[in-house]
């Protein structure tokens, strides 16, 4: 029995350390625009990559976390941008990063699967729209004979819809992300054989290269793959890239800064890859909801409200942070825990894409979010 444990063990390892770059999905519409959207599936941080360093509850509610602040780069009075984040802060800079804070769908019950079906859906609701909105913006724009294709195993939901898409799935499985393999962990941890197995082939994995290092490489080159199939005349026009590992229950300081610097590589290749199409970039990272507020026991946070969007691209009117700020006192948290959404992410998505493609702002809130009773698209935040 144990040796076939410890075959399934090591069967299993071999299975999650198989690397392959993140899923992609692509279409191509005639415009010069072009757009890509990544999704931070697991509820990422926002208090943690948008740093809240100048309200008053912040030390004080963030305890060790709020030393990540220390070396990060300075983006106004209220906020510093997380230390990983260094092409993000150079884009910053340049002023072609913008970062919305207390940013939410109108989703409010921090159910991953739920919260990330009404993200790409559109919905205020889980399973109330079938199709994705990333999928009905191919209605407003220009259109041409090419169809839509996912690097993926399956569709995201965001491109599901009336306009065709196909897929392509890698040959090879994908890496495991922290998170996974610390639930694993977990999982063993009452088995005194399998535990003592499966530390054993994780020190083995670590000792067989630097994780860090090439989940970066493989964040790089997806970036740099997208790149490749956007610059050309021809190329696709929208884009979309998931990741994971963004749900941070535990030790959340060390796979937060992993994630972001991961995050960081991708957009630092994206950039450079696409050379002068830059200009014509606009690109949206977001996340289902955010997390938890105050630190828990285990060095994490939970599923939270409140989060941050961010905005890249040559056309961005960045260099700084878009927030009616809540505050993170106790007294102002929503239901006594969360940061407080004080901004939709439907009208985020709404004025940006409508000012990037030049929409009509009315009608693109329609199409994309037709379920919202009221729409109040966010305005100035690309040129």
């Amino acid at each position: 029995m144990l040796d076939r444990r410890s075959f399934i063990i090591r069967g299993t390892l071999a299975t999650l350390a198989a690397g392959t770059i993140a899923p992609m999905a692509f279409a191509r519409a005639a415009t010069e625009q072009r757009f890509v959207f990544i999704i931070q599936r697991g509820a990422a941080d926002g208090l943690g990559t948008v740093i809240p360093v100048g309200d008053p509850a912040f030390t004080a509610v963030r305890g060790a976390f709020a030393e990540d602040a220390a070396s990060g780069a300075k983006l106004d009075n209220l906020f510093a941008l997380h230390p990983a984040m260094s092409t993000s802060a150079e884009l910053y800079r340049r002023r072609q990063a913008l970062f919305v804070h207390a940013v939410a769908s109108p989703y409010r019950d921090r159910s991953h699967f739920d919260g990330q079906n009404v993200l790409e859906t559109g919905g205020v609701s889980a399973y109330q729209i079938r199709d994705g909105w990333l999928n009905r913006l191919l209605s407003l724009l220009p259109k041409d004979a090419s169809r839509a294709i996912a690097v993926s195993a399956t569709v995201p939901a965001a491109l599901r819809g009336g306009h065709e898409v196909a897929s392509y799935a890698p040959s090879v499985l994908p890496d495991a992300s922290d998170d996974l393999l610390q639930r694993v962990t977990m999982l063993y941890q009452g088995d005194a054989q399998l535990h003592a197995l499966w530390s054993e082939a994780m020190d083995t994995r670590q000792l067989a290269g630097d994780l860090a290092d090439r989940s970066g490489r493989e964040a790089a080159a997806t970036g740099a793959l997208a790149a490749q199939l956007l610059a050309p005349a021809d190329g696709a026009r929208i884009a979309m890239i998931e990741t994971g590992g963004w749900d941070t229950h535990s030790a959340q300081r060390g796979r937060l800064a992993n994630g972001l610097k991961n995050l960081d590589a991708m957009l630092a290749a994206l950039q450079t890859g696409l050379g002068p199409s830059w200009q014509q970039t606009l690109v949206l990272v977001a996340t289902e909801f955010g997390r938890t507020v105050v630190v828990n026991g285990t060095g994490g946070t939970d599923h939270g409200t409140g989060a941050a969007a961010m905005l890249f691209g040559g056309g961005v009117r960045g260099g700084r942070v878009v927030a009616d700020w809540p505050g993170i006192a106790a007294g102002q948290l929503y239901e006594g825990r969360d940061l407080r959404p004080t901004s939709g992410l439907h009208d985020v998505i709404t004025g940006a894409l409508s000012e990037h493609f030049g929409l009509d702002a009315e009608r693109a809130g329609a199409v994309l979010f037709p379920a919202v009773a009221r729409r109040t698209p966010m305005s100035g935040l690309v040129a």
